[in-house]
């Protein structure tokens, strides 16, 4: 794949406290999709799909609180889900947007899914009902079956493992030793996925923007911040308390590559039901990393969803 130069960014600085570093490309009056990458990466996520998609959509493109050179609070509680969500409707609030198509990638589409259900007609968040109008997954469990999966399901549970890693107190001295590079080593021993796919300019712009250490902790705080409950290896298998949980009623797109190694296709089973209008796109022969491992397959799925009604 060939090198794909810098993206010029504009800070925008946020009612919710926080300045972001965004990539905002393609014509001011065409309809907004508004990309979340996801850990370890940043906007360069995007690399393939800002490019085809700036020709007939305003493509916005932000590094996401706690990452490269954006805001990066060193508190726990300012990495919790809701307050990522509120970023991202701030940072269209500060851009003049008012309706958009959230897309995201990992724990990006973890908030995309967060976005969705508050900001979609009769949201769960009255100030941003009716603001996204489509969703664009991209290998993130939705919520409640992914909670559900930890605690029922073997094959997910151990693959949820490095979750409980880099909330340990203990990782913090590797985090200051070492930075990302070195806790990802730790948690991720023998299981890291070969990385013969991401081309050698970008691996260096990773490890650039890891050398920060306020950086790096801030990375981790997302797994920190979040509510998800991840069970030991040798604790109980049970069913959660039955809980009635929010459809999410906009037409939405899943891509799930099916060679995941943190996230199995287990996290397909019954997106049906809590997603009446969804689409899903399988990428066989693909790691997590989908947006840049299978850029065509992904910019093709995104075309198709995107022109029909």
């Amino acid at each position: 794949m060939s090198m794909i130069g810098d993206f010029e960014q504009q800070r925008v600085k946020l009612s919710t406290g926080v300045e972001l570093d965004v990539v905002d490309i393609g014509p001011r009056d065409a309809p907004v999709l508004i990309f979340l990458h996801g850990f370890p990466e940043s906007h360069r996520t995007w690399r393939h799909q800002l490019p085809h998609f700036s020709k007939r959509f305003r493509c916005i493109a932000p590094d996401q609180r706690g990452y490269r050179g954006s805001s990066k609070p060193q508190d726990v509680e300012s990495y919790t889900p809701d307050k990522l969500i509120a970023d991202i409707f701030a940072l269209a609030d500060a851009l003049g947007v008012g309706e958009f198509t959230v897309v995201g990638h990992d724990w990006g589409g973890a908030i995309a899914w967060g976005v969705a259900l508050g900001g979609q007609p009769n949201g769960l968040h009255p100030a941003w009902s009716g603001r996204v109008t489509r969703a664009v997954i991209a290998n993130a469990p939705h919520p409640a079956i992914f909670q559900r999966l930890l605690l029922t399901n073997e094959q997910q549970r151990a693959a949820s493992q490095y979750i409980s890693i880099f909330r340990d107190p203990a990782s913090d001295a590797i985090i200051e030793e070492h930075g990302i590079a070195g806790i990802l080593a730790h948690a991720f021993a023998g299981r890291v996925p070969s990385g013969g796919i991401q081309p050698p300019d970008e691996i260096a712009r990773l490890l650039k923007d890891w050398e920060d250490r306020d950086t790096c902790r801030a990375m981790i705080n997302w797994y920190r911040g979040s509510p998800a409950v991840v069970p030991a290896m040798d604790a109980p298998y049970a069913d959660p308390p039955a809980m009635p949980f929010p459809k999410l009623t906009i037409p939405t797109l899943v891509i799930w590559a099916l060679d995941d190694v943190a996230l199995p296709p287990c996290n397909l089973d019954g997106v049906a039901d809590l997603v009446p209008a969804v689409q899903i796109v399988h990428v066989a022969d693909c790691g997590h990393f989908v947006p840049w491992e299978a850029p065509d397959a992904v910019n093709a799925a995104m075309d198709n969803f995107l022109t029909t009604d």
